[in-house]
């Protein structure tokens, strides 16, 4: 198989509710994922490597190499199970991103999860000084339960087409009945911009409807340590693909997702 899951330990779960957030335009996704594992404590129960994900290793920080990798974690908060699908990359392209969706879906489904997360950005040619977030969904019952004065999803002739894991995640769900919304914040379009902002505005809304009762306030705290992780791995991403004979999709700064 193409891609290689890892199952760590035994996992309970049922019915839970997934939540995306993988690279992509302003890193929105990552950024709001990434800070809800550390304030969750989350626990990592499947770890994803694949030959499908960029032929390079990142070097950490005990100065050793790690393959580039995609993990769930899990919690179970206030007797509702919640998956946490995060990592540094993406597929390459676009038959690596269906057949990954499709196997993430096969684990949503093993738990009899029917509601899915996904965040990604929508890149602006100026910085927002008070991004909105956008909603769309594969039917108009999730957009019920998730829309509030700060969500909109009057989204038709805004936002063009959303790729990536954030976009065929939501697609690929309708075909198994599982209901699925993409939370799209507002961010400045360049590639090396990190979309704090837009994540913040998506993560009141999550904390909202969610109950997650995370501290918000603890996000600027963890910039500095975010912006790092997220650059080094960005820039050295880059290098790679520029050598590339062929083009392959970016996964930072051409897509909406």
């Amino acid at each position: 198989m193409a891609y290689n899951i890892k199952e760590i330990g035994r996992n309970d779960i049922k019915n839970p509710i997934l939540i995306e957030g993988l690279p992509g335009i302003g890193n929105i996704g990552k950024i709001a994922v990434d800070f809800i594992i550390d304030s969750l404590k989350a626990k990592k129960i499947f770890e994803i490597n694949s030959y499908n994900f960029p032929h390079a290793v990142f070097i950490n920080e005990d100065h050793l190499v790690e393959l580039p990798k995609i993990e769930i974690y899990h919690k179970n908060l206030n007797g509702r199970d919640i998956l946490l699908l995060a990592g540094d990359i993406q597929p390459i392209d676009e038959s690596s991103c269906y057949e990954f969706c499709e196997r993430i879906l096969d684990i949503i489904e093993g738990y009899g999860g029917k509601e899915i997360i996904t965040i990604g950005g929508i890149g602006l040619q100026q910085i927002p000084e008070n991004p909105q977030v956008y909603c769309t969904a594969n039917n108009s019952d999730i957009i019920k339960k998730y829309k509030s004065r700060n969500l909109n999803n009057n989204i038709y002739g805004i936002v063009g087409p959303i790729m990536g894991v954030t976009g065929l995640l939501v697609g690929l769900s309708k075909k198994r009945n599982i209901h699925s919304i993409a939370l799209l914040a507002e961010t400045f379009g360049h590639p090396s911009y990190l979309g704090i902002k837009g994540s913040r505005e998506v993560l009141r809304i999550l904390n909202d409807k969610l109950k997650l009762k995370i501290d918000l306030s603890k996000l600027d705290s963890e910039i500095g340590k975010i912006e790092k992780e997220i650059m080094i791995k960005e820039r050295d991403l880059r290098k790679l693909k520029k050598k590339e004979a062929k083009p392959k999709m970016d996964m930072f700064t051409d897509y909406i997702g």
